[in-house]
């Protein structure tokens, strides 16, 4: 008997509908195990990543609660106490925990005149490449104030230079430094235009910009366009 149209239709509706149920049949015996597999391994490596993840918090909550206590301990007058408590932080595995504990484990020895101690720890913060730029170029200024009597003038200055810039948030002390150092070399033009530059930027710390200003001035430098204002041993005596 012949098909009608409709019939026709039907059919081979039904013959392709049976036709995709053979390929996803013949799919799943063939590829079916491992389609499991994949979906069970990433949902694994999601599960692993998120554990992960959640360890790392957890273990960044202990280490900042070890910090403080190291700190509580450095304000109640307990260097030693402070610092067997930094000494796991400063091998840490998180950057800026371990540069904090560095840091303050170098402070702890410059407060006991353990001057190149302390500067080898700063040297190493420094030296870094996994910890943030403005933690490394602070300890690299700190690094030379702890070496400063024994480096010859030109080491600070090519040290510092390159962050002794406006631009940079340490240019305040950085340029404070290379422009004393440019007085111990004899180079007062050098060290008058850095005191000058330092007194004119406003981001410069107001304590800095005093002093910056004060020397410019003593060399004869204009800080005309500095706007900060200097307090003489004149000026404070009046004020009080």
């Amino acid at each position: 008997m012949a098909l009608t149209p409709q019939n026709n239709d039907a059919f081979l509706r039904e013959v392709d509908d049976e036709l995709r149920r053979d390929q996803l049949l013949t799919f799943w015996e063939r590829y079916g195990r491992w389609t499991i597999v994949g979906i069970v391994a990433a949902l694994a490596a999601f599960g692993g990543f998120l554990y992960w993840q959640h360890r790392q918090t957890e273990a960044a909550g202990v280490q900042g609660e070890q910090l403080q206590a190291a700190y509580d301990q450095l304000g109640n007058g307990q260097p030693d106490a402070a610092a067997k408590a930094l000494a796991p932080i400063a091998q840490s595995g998180r950057p800026g925990y371990r540069a904090l504990a560095q840091m303050t484990e170098a402070d702890i020895l410059l407060s006991k005149k353990q001057d190149k101690a302390a500067a080898a720890k700063f040297a190493a913060i420094a030296a870094d490449t996994s910890v943030a730029q403005p933690f490394r170029d602070l300890a690299l200024i700190r690094q030379t104030v702890a070496e400063y009597d024994t480096l010859k003038p030109q080491v600070v200055i090519e040290r510092l230079r390159p962050i002794a810039v406006p631009a940079n948030a340490y240019f305040g002390s950085a340029g404070e430094l290379v422009a004393m150092a440019y007085l111990d070399s004899g180079r007062r033009d050098l060290a008058g235009q850095m005191f000058s530059q330092l007194g004119s930027t406003e981001s410069v710390p107001e304590t800095i910009r005093q002093r910056a200003v004060q020397m410019a001035g003593s060399m004869g430098v204009d800080t005309s366009a500095a706007k900060v204002r200097v307090v003489t041993p004149a000026s404070a005596a009046t004020a009080q």
